[in-house]
Formats: structure tokens, C-alpha cells, sequence
């Protein structure tokens, strides 16, 4: 019969991190790179490799998610750039400045492609249509929002509606003639590019406070918005008339940014109170917290969420990476011929070069055993590696098996696991049997250490009165020893008295409920 190892049983740890928390701390060991001004906008291409455009002062910087280097640098503004957007094939990207011009550039080349100058003052908003690539919004501090036809330089649309600063705006994903629009009047306002008129507002007298809006954000179904004035968010169903189905309040200061992960089953929100929370969109409950340095302007994270940029008040840009699990990277279409011939040779660094052929990836594949169908073949199995503990119970030297699991660097689980196998060998009494005082101290040790602990305490106690029982007589002949077991004896004294004030809170919490509950009957 073969030997069976010990089964090591996995503990309930009270861990105070959740699954959703321990996914978003994957996102670790930050870049910070220090810009000349404050970074006013970041924005992730949506085709691999997702580089990034950051924009500040009078630039744009586009860096490679990999290395977080800079590979492009736009600098051919007279005047502050803002919201530097990549378009949906990364090959184009637009940006507005406070002299009011939006310029249209080739991502590669830098050169300026199109000028729209009809704004009279800054830009703050220029995106490229998600469905139209040739359409591009801008919104402006001169109270007016623009869609512009790209190849012929001319708006299409121009909506007057607003009565203050145009901050904020986004053509839905799925509709191209809808428009959602934010302004510092305290209203949301959605358009219709067809007949330039405003269908819908959301705010203002209708509910949504008196702080000016600074982010917008539609569902990708265009359904829902979420809109962002002061340290509210507000949840708007576009298709019950505009109606405010939420509002939100967890944030201490303006929140100043607003994105969706790759799938927008979760939002991110970053502010000037140094924070980015992320909530759960089907209950809206924040489900994990980060910190900042400093006061958040806008944020990002990459479409793949391997990457989550922001960028702050006292120009600093941080950028956190999470290293994808292979089940997530393989098929990753950057390893591709076409991304290769797209010049996207910066996805690759860092990693291995796939095997290139006659304008084509060739995947190594493992090769198959070639023989007879009729032969046999006879699978050699290498026998499994015991751990030290389990070749020891394999020859029975109980005492020597105890004393290797009770180091320093093996787990309790491990070490308690080991005890019961004794116990169920009844050799744990031959495990402790015959030990003088640097044997025991271990032992002693352990025993003090876990006597409180929920997942080991019962077991401790039934350890105990076996080691109390045996080495009674000898005690007095070790101060190491006799001041062990005072410890454990002060210890379990301790946890006693915890106990016992606990039930005491606990009959008193009773007594105030029930009566709450009959003074509510």
C-alpha cells in the first residue's frame, strides 16, 4: 500500500481584503514622472499596443505601456494644450488648447493635419467619435459645443444651449448622432447631431444640485450617465426622461475624474481629495480605495486593465501596471504580423520576439509521437518527492517529524495538520515523550503563540494537557521552561476574561435591541 502524505487543510483567515480588493492591488509598483505642469488629460488608444497621450503645459506626450517611455512628443501649441485624445485606429490624435484652436495630428509623423479654429475661447474637450472617426466634438469655455466633419474642416453641429463654460462632453458609443454635454451652469444636456437641438436636461432645476459639472460618462449602451458636480455622483436613466436614479457621495473634495474599465462593469472616480475609488456599477457600492500624492485631474485605465494612469494638480503623472495572467494574454493579437508591419515595435519590448516567416507568426507547436497505432507505449511516472515531515512519519520517528515542522519558516496549518495525523496514530504522547528543555521550548512556544487563535485554539488546549500532564514533575528544573508555561497560563487567564466581557457586551446589546424591537411594535 502506498504512504499518503499528510493533507494539509486549508484555514478560513481573516483576511481583510476582499476578491474585488486583492484584484485591484495587483496594480502595483507605480511610475511616477514629473511633468512641467499640471497633467490636465490622459488617454489610452483603444487598438493595441494601447499607447497613452498625456497632455500638459503646451505638449502632448505619447508613452509605450510597456516601458513607460516616451516615444512621440507633440509641442506645436501656442498655448495650453488640452484633452489630447488618440483615435479609435491610434493613428490620429486631437486636442483643443486655451488660444481655442482644435488641431487634428498624425500620431507618427506629428504633423498638424487639420486646424479647426472657430472657438473664441480655451478648449477644453476634443474626442474623436467612436462610431464616426472622422467626426470630432469639442466643447469650449465660450458656452458652445461643436461636431466637427474632420476632412472638410467645418462643424457640423454647433450647440448653444449652455449658458456657462462647456467642461466636459462624449458622443455615445452607441448612437453617433447623440451628444452628452456638462457645463459649469449646473446642467447635463443631451443633443441630437441631426437637428442640433437639445433632447434632454439633467440637473439644474430638475434636481441635480448647483455645483458646476465637471465630468460626464454614458454607458456604452447609452442608456445611463453619470455625471460628476462637487463631490457627487449622479446616476441619470437617459431613458426614463433624464430621471436621477442616484446620487453618490463618497468622495471629500470635487471629483474631477470619471472612466470605465474594459468591460464598464466597474467605475473608476478620482478627485482633488488625493483619492480613486472604484465601484461595483450594479450596486454602486465602492469596492476598493486608492491614494494619491496629490490632488487627481484625470484619469485612465487601459483597455485591456493592465494599465491605470492618472495625472495630478503639482504635475506628476503616476502609472500602475498589473501583470496579466497568461490565460488573459494568449492570442494576444500584438503578437501579430500586422502590429509588427504597424510600426507597434515598442509592445514588444521586453518580451521574446515571436518566430517570424513569409509574412506570417509561426506558433510553436508541440510535436506529436510518431509510431505504429499498434505499439504500446509505456508511461514512466517519477515517484512523487515526499516533504521531510512525511518521510519522517513514513519510518515512524514521530518526535523527529514534530520537530521539523516546528521551524520558524513552516505555517501553522502545516504544523497543526501534522499533530492531528499524530493524534490519529496515537503517536503525538511518543512525539513529545523523552524531551529536556531545548526539546520542549519549541513545543511551549507554539503552544503559547496559538492558544488564542480561533482556527487552532481547541487543538492547543488538548496539546496542552497532554504536555501539563507529562512534564508536571519536572517542573522547577528549567526557568525557561516554568516561565513558558506561566505565559500560557497568564495567556489563556487573558483570553478568558476577553470572553467573558464579550458575553457581557453581548446579553447587554441583546437587552437595548429587544427593547428598540417593542418600542417599534
Amino acid at each position: 500500500m502506498d504512504f499518503h502524505p499528510v493533507v494539509v487543510k486549508p484555514h478560513p483567515t481573516s483576511s481583510k481584503h476582499s476578491p474585488e480588493s486583492r484584484y485591484w492591488r495587483q496594480f502595483k509598483h507605480p511610475v511616477f514622472v514629473k511633468e512641467y505642469a499640471p497633467v490636465t488629460s490622459v488617454h489610452f488608444s483603444p487598438c493595441k499596443p494601447h499607447r497613452f497621450a498625456v497632455t500638459a503645459a503646451t505638449r502632448i506626450q505619447i508613452y509605450a505601456p510597456r516601458t513607460q517611455k516616451v516615444t512621440k512628443t507633440i509641442s506645436r501649441f501656442k498655448d495650453v494644450a488640452r484633452s489630447g485624445s488618440i483615435r479609435a485606429d491610434g493613428k490620429l490624435v486631437v486636442a483643443g488648447d486655451d488660444s481655442g484652436l482644435v488641431q487634428v495630428f498624425d500620431i507618427n509623423s506629428r504633423a498638424i493635419l487639420r486646424t479647426l479654429d472657430s472657438h473664441k475661447q480655451p478648449v477644453h474637450v476634443a474626442k474623436f467619435s467612436a462610431l464616426t472617426p472622422t467626426q470630432v466634438l469639442s466643447c469650449s469655455d465660450d458656452t458652445t459645443a461643436k461636431i466637427w466633419d474632420v476632412p472638410s474642416q467645418t462643424a457640423i453641429s454647433t450647440f448653444t444651449d449652455h449658458t456657462d463654460y462647456v467642461r466636459s462632453g462624449q458622443v455615445s458609443t452607441s448612437n453617433p448622432n447623440l451628444v452628452l454635454t456638462g457645463s459649469y451652469d449646473s446642467t447635463v444636456r443631451l443633443f441630437d447631431a441631426r437637428s442640433g437641438h437639445c433632447e434632454m436636461v439633467m440637473g439644474g432645476t430638475s434636481g441635480g444640485g448647483d455645483a458646476p459639472v465637471e465630468q460626464v460618462l454614458m454607458f456604452p449602451s447609452g442608456t445611463v450617465a453619470i455625471t460628476s458636480a462637487g463631490p457627487i455622483l449622479r446616476v441619470w436613466d437617459i431613458v426614463a426622461g433624464g430621471r436621477c436614479t442616484r446620487a453618490l457621495s463618497n468622495h471629500q473634495k470635487t471629483v474631477t475624474a470619471l472612466a470605465f474599465d474594459g468591460n464598464a462593469s466597474r467605475l473608476l472616480t478620482g478627485g482633488l481629495d488625493q483619492m480613486v475609488k472604484v465601484y461595483d456599477v450594479s450596486t454602486y457600492k465602492v469596492v476598493h480605495t486608492m491614494r494619491y500624492p496629490a490632488p487627481i485631474l484625470c484619469l485612465a485605465i487601459s483597455p485591456d486593465e493592465t494599465h491605470i494612469a492618472a495625472g495630478m494638480s503639482d504635475g506628476t503623472l503616476s502609472v500602475r501596471r498589473r501583470q496579466p495572467k497568461a490565460s488573459e494574454t494568449a492570442g494576444d493579437p500584438a503578437f501579430s504580423a500586422a502590429a509588427l508591419r504597424s510600426g507597434a515595435f515598442e509592445s514588444f519590448l521586453g518580451a521574446s520576439f515571436p518566430t517570424l516567416g513569409q509574412g506570417s507568426v509561426r506558433q510553436k507547436t508541440k510535436s506529436k509521437a510518431v509510431g505504429d497505432i499498434d505499439e504500446f507505449r509505456v508511461e514512466s511516472r517519477r515517484a512523487k518527492r515526499l516533504r521531510d515531515y512525511d518521510r519522517l512519519l513514513k519510518s515512524f520517528k514521530y518526535s523527529a517529524a514534530l520537530d521539523s515542522v516546528l521551524r520558524k519558516q513552516v505555517p501553522p496549518t502545516t504544523t497543526f495538520s501534522l499533530i492531528q495525523e499524530l493524534i490519529h496514530r496515537d503517536g503525538l504522547r511518543i512525539a513529545l515523550a523523552g524531551r529536556d528543555d531545548v526539546l520542549l521550548e519549541p513545543v511551549l512556544r507554539l503552544l503559547v503563540k496559538y492558544v488564542t487563535d480561533p482556527r487552532f485554539g481547541e487543538m492547543v488546549c488538548d496539546v496542552a494537557g497532554i504536555v501539563i500532564e507529562m512534564y508536571t514533575p519536572v517542573l522547577g528544573q528549567s526557568p525557561l521552561i516554568d516561565s513558558l508555561f506561566l505565559r500560557l497560563r497568564k495567556k489563556v487567564s487573558a483570553e478568558l476574561r476577553f470572553q467573558k466581557e464579550l458575553v457581557k457586551t453581548k446579553g447587554a446589546l441583546d437587552m437595548v435591541l429587544a427593547t428598540a424591537a417593542s418600542l417599534a411594535g
